[in-house]
């Protein structure tokens, strides 16, 4: 009995020291790194709290020898408004943090902004890196910046692929109106969806900032009255303010509506820097249901792929500048009627390289002809640096549907013979052969001195042109019987 014990207290002594040296060991193989409780931390109360705010994280050694951190970095250092205190330190470096086996260390992250400042960016990020092992680890950090209305998703469509489209509403319910005034900014995570019998009506001056991936998704029967003025225009673009990024496309997605409402309408809108600007889409397949959005007065530009995608949908408008897009500032596809009166597409991309024209149509989808009813453009100008054609109609006809497409007194920079379609070129290109506008680069196209859009001739007896838009985008009297093309009097 006596032995059995002594065989036991000595085997305990060996565990126990076995134990002990095992948490004493400093582990130091490069497979091994920390935990965290959070990957990223983000302040959505900072305007609550002065301008300032703390969360914390936990870094948590899931192992059973010591681990050391080497190095712990706010990424941007003494610039960034981003503050840490680790184990009860301060600062924004600190090195050779060592943590236990299964032990763990709290990190506070205090953030310091003024939301009243304009200048300040509407999300701050910056990161926290960690050097364990050899390995970096980051944990990211984001901030309003700015006092404004920030929707976060708060659903998700899930699709079979695995993937999914994170949205929030407009508000909740339906037969909703909601109004957004010009008190300060709006900015978009993931989607915002006008759902069904809702309206969104934006105020003029409203600026519309959409995060990286975002967008504006008007879903059917939903409603979007965007409501500028002359000079307080409604602004769509992406959430960097950064000058360098000022013209950088691509920073958002897209202005999305589907049929169901013939309440759509935007006037004095500028819409920028997206991959698309807007698209509007008869998305179920029912030609019946109405599917209907009038654009006046509106700058679309700067677009990662299309300025404006239609499919078979009715838009009309007038005073609208669609310009400087990778691929189509139009794309009018599978039918559907438009109409477009006084207004310029000017593709002038040199960003990289653009193979694709200005403005495209057809009335098909493969070999099934789509009804177009209408497809008119009144003192127009399609133009751009192409060096070619820069409209690009594919159009079939049937005994079913007989297509209507004309363009009337319109200045058309193309390789189609006008001449020999003379019931679809009314008298194009009648005085020269360039549009000469003032500055594409910097989306300048009111028009010089040598334009051959200038004074052309409007067809006033028969399509009313001049009458529809007396004035021009910036509030110009326009000549009735010598209207210049385009968005623009000169």
């Amino acid at each position: 009995m006596k032995n059995f014990l002594f065989i036991v207290s000595v085997l305990f002594v060996i565990a126990l020291s076995s134990t002990s040296c095992k948490k004493n060991k400093l582990l130091t193989d490069s497979s091994a790194k920390v935990d965290f409780s959070a990957d990223s931390v983000l302040f959505d109360t900072v305007f609550t709290q002065a301008g300032s705010t703390t969360r914390q994280i936990r870094v948590i050694n899931n192992h059973d020898e010591r681990i050391n951190i080497s190095s712990i970095n706010v990424r941007s250092g003494s610039a960034s408004p981003f503050f840490l205190n680790v184990d009860g330190s301060p600062g924004r470096s600190f090195s050779d943090i060592e943590i236990a086996g299964h032990d763990s260390v709290f990190i506070f992250i205090q953030v310091n902004v003024n939301p009243n400042n304009s200048n300040s960016p509407l999300i701050i990020t910056d990161a926290i890196d960690f050097s364990v092992n050899g390995n970096t680890q980051s944990v990211h950090l984001e901030a309003w910046g700015q006092d404004a209305y920030y929707h976060k998703p708060t659903n998700a469509i899930k699709f079979v692929n695995g993937g999914y489209l994170p949205y929030t509403l407009i508000a909740p319910g339906t037969n909703t109106t909601v109004t957004w005034i010009n008190d300060k900014p709006h900015v978009i995570y993931g989607w915002l969806v006008v759902d069904s019998s809702q309206t969104l009506i934006i105020d003029p001056g409203v600026k519309v900032h959409f995060h990286q991936n975002a967008g504006m998704w008007v879903y059917r029967y939903g409603t979007l009255k965007v409501q500028g003025t002359q000079g307080n225009e409604v602004v769509f673009q992406g959430d960097r303010l950064e000058p360098f990024m000022q013209d950088e496309p691509g920073q958002w997605d897209r202005i999305w509506i589907n049929e169901g409402s013939i309440n759509n309408s935007i006037n004095y809108a500028i819409i920028k820097n997206g991959f698309i600007g807007v698209q509007t889409e008869l998305l179920f397949g029912n030609f019946s249901e109405p599917r209907r959005l009038k654009i006046t007065n509106t700058k679309i530009q700067n677009m990662k792929k299309w300025g404006m995608y239609n499919l078979a949908f009715n838009v009309s408008g007038g005073n609208n500048v669609f310009s400087n897009c990778k691929e189509y500032c139009l794309a009018m596809v599978a039918g559907g009627n438009c109409t477009f009166i006084h207004s310029t597409f000017a593709n002038f991309w040199t960003k990289d390289g653009r193979s694709t024209p200005c403005v495209h149509i057809d009335n098909h989808a493969g070999t099934q002809q789509i009804p177009m009813d209408t497809c008119y453009f009144g003192n127009c100008i399609i133009d751009g640096n192409s060096g070619g054609n820069e409209l690009e109609l594919d159009i079939i006809t049937t005994a079913t549907f007989t297509p209507k497409h004309k363009f009337s007194y319109s200045f058309i920079r193309t390789n189609i013979n006008m001449t020999a379609s003379p019931t679809v070129f009314i008298n194009c290109n009648p005085n020269g052969t360039t549009s000469a506008f003032n500055d594409p680069a910097i989306y300048k196209f009111d028009l010089g001195t040598n334009s051959g859009a200038l004074n052309l001739p409007n067809n006033a007896t028969t399509t009313g042109d001049a009458s529809i838009f007396p004035i021009d985008i910036m509030g110009n009297t326009r000549l009735v019987t010598q209207p210049d093309a385009g968005a623009y009097e000169k």
